[in-house]
């Protein structure tokens, strides 16, 4: 909330929260100036448009006492998910608010008897669900349960192998003599003879290029996919992330943000092309000229997003691709077509020139082989 203290919109903001404290009040919460006068100056410092971090923010200083949670749970939903609040319904679009209900719909009080047998039944439905939700091809899931499955992508961390590189450090154990270390210590003991000091190599972690699909054949996974890129900027190495349809796109500048809505709504304004036709090795030759060969992924790993439905000359497909194999490390081909299939048969021409070039071959359909992927990225070598 960057508003001045004299700006109508922050002025706004601010009574929104002093109407969702009086409807605290009318709930049987105790709730004093001060507290509110604290609850506005915390969602200053945080996200305005998110609402958990409204949430967090009124139940760390609104409420004192652990019997007041449910009341404030419940207060919070009617406010400012059922539309209670009306300075809340115009301020926050439905797509939050189906994002922080799928948030908040596992309950968190401890409660006893009855009430706790049904809520912890409701838990098993709750965890039942999440759990079916990772086996769900993207295409076929409701916005409830998209929302619910782009913040579970938000927590995935992706973590590339590790290479050893032409650096040295020292080490107890390692293979070559550190001998600037080594004649500093005998200098130290006045030239005594001293033991052998030694140096190993450095590791760090492979470069990692990211390249989308975002044609109109990929229309059901592209969003996610990018979802899933997007967290991918948090990985200790260096990411790079592309997107292509008939051109190819760099996009790690738009994605680099912190709020992922932000991030894909830059995305998409930069992909002109996106749910258009699809050129994939027009696309990957212009990143072999363009960047592969200036050293972007050298030494790194690849990953291709694609279903493979190529409309150009499977001739500079080809190209691309081997090309592309000699200069990076690994290349991983996520297809969503492949499915749970332990084994892809390609059907499709541009899976059928690729395939010789790619190491591994996964799915990208669900969560749950997304989660694969990020598995088999750490334990490649």
């Amino acid at each position: 909330m960057t508003d001045q203290p004299g700006d109508q919109p922050g002025d706004q903001y601010v009574a929104m929260l002093v109407d969702f404290a009086a409807t605290l009040r009318t709930g049987g919460v105790r709730v004093g100036s001060g507290d509110v006068l604290t609850y506005a100056e915390a969602a200053a410092t945080l996200d305005a448009t998110d609402l958990m971090d409204l949430y967090w923010a009124g139940r760390t200083t609104l409420i004192g006492r652990r019997d007041q949670v449910p009341v404030y749970h419940q207060a919070f939903e009617r406010y400012f998910l059922d539309g209670l609040g009306e300075a809340a319904a115009q301020r926050f679009t439905p797509e939050q608010r189906v994002e922080a209900r799928s948030a908040l719909e596992v309950p968190e009080t401890e409660v006893g008897g009855e009430e706790r047998e049904q809520q912890e039944t409701r838990l098993g439905l709750v965890a039942s669900s999440a759990q079916t939700m990772r086996r769900k091809d993207f295409g076929g899931c409701t916005p409830e349960e998209l929302a619910a499955l782009r913040r579970i992508l938000r927590t995935m961390r992706l973590t590339p192998p590790r290479s050893r590189s032409r650096r040295t450090r020292p080490s107890l154990s390692g293979r070559s003599l550190d001998v600037r270390r080594t004649v500093r210590e005998t200098l130290r003991l006045h030239g005594e003879p001293a033991r052998l000091l030694r140096r190993e190599r450095r590791l760090r972690h492979r470069p990692l290029t990211l390249i989308l699909d975002v044609s109109g054949s990929m229309v059901d996974y592209s969003r996610n996919l990018l979802q899933f890129a997007h967290t991918s900027t948090r990985t200790p190495s260096r990411v790079e992330i592309f997107a292509f349809g008939t051109r190819l796109t760099r996009i790690t500048r738009e994605l680099d943000r912190r709020r992922p809505d932000e991030a894909l709504d830059l995305a998409a304004e930069a992909v002109r092309d996106w749910n258009g036709g699809t050129q994939i090795g027009t696309s990957l030759d212009r990143f072999v000229r363009d960047h592969a060969r200036h050293g972007l992924c050298r030494g790194g790993i690849v990953v291709i997003c694609s279903d493979g439905l190529d409309r150009g000359d499977p001739d500079v497909l080809s190209a691309a691709m081997e090309r592309l194999s000699r200069l990076c490390h690994r290349i991983i081909w996520l297809n969503p077509h492949k499915g749970r299939a332990k084994e892809l048969v390609p059907t499709t021409l541009g899976m059928m020139v690729a395939a010789p070039y790619v190491d591994e071959l996964l799915s990208g359909h669900d969560l749950a082989s997304l989660e694969e992927f990020a598995t088999t990225l750490t334990r490649m070598r």
